[in-house]
């Protein structure tokens, strides 16, 4: 698995936001999940509730049944997590001043940039507005079908109406006057 993967893995949708939990950011920046928060804590004025929340018990115990791991009952979690939106993990790197934070948080960009990318390319309204596109295509195919249809009808009716007109014509011509048998005749008085 591939360091972008890797980071994909570890994005989650809370609250319908795409976050990352603290104890996932500390493992990739190569801290502890408490002096992550800690340095959080310090800098609380960056950290607006659109940057950052706290897990309510529901959602921690959702999150929990998502993952496998040993010691299932606490997972080593005595709080409940902070998740970090992508303008939060971009404020981290800002909080977390070194190298390897920096050559992190970028990484963690391009991640969420691409499921964003992902997200847009598969979305209902394309499929929708796709649909639609291929919907108006069928439908000015089939008026230009029952347009053609309508032409033909008519030269038909023409077609049919003329013969009309002819065979009543014949009938309409007085008969001929009848005229003798051919052939032998036998009277029978």
């Amino acid at each position: 698995m591939n360091e972008l993967q890797l980071i994909q893995s570890k994005i989650y949708e809370i609250r319908g936001q795409k976050v990352m939990l603290d104890r996932d950011l500390a493992e990739l920046y190569g801290v502890e999940t408490r002096a992550l928060n800690q340095a959080v804590k310090r800098n609380a004025e960056r950290f607006p509730e659109d940057f950052m929340f706290q897990l309510t018990e529901s959602e921690t115990e959702i999150w929990k049944s998502q993952i496998v791991i040993s010691n299932s009952i606490k997972m080593g979690v005595r709080r409940h997590p902070y998740a970090f939106t992508e303008l939060g993990v971009a404020m981290l790197s800002s909080v977390l001043n070194s190298k390897t934070a920096i050559q992190i948080n970028m990484g963690i960009m391009r991640a969420f940039v691409t499921i964003r990318q992902m997200i847009t390319e598969n979305s209902p309204l394309k499929r929708l507005s796709t649909l639609e596109k291929n919907f108006n295509e069928l439908k000015q195919d089939l008026e230009e079908i029952f347009a053609d249809y309508n032409d033909i009808n008519e030269d038909t009716r023409a077609q049919i109406e003329a013969i009309n007109t002819t065979l009543a014509e014949l009938q309409a011509k007085p008969k001929a006057p009848s005229r003798r048998p051919v052939g032998f005749i036998h009277n029978k008085d």
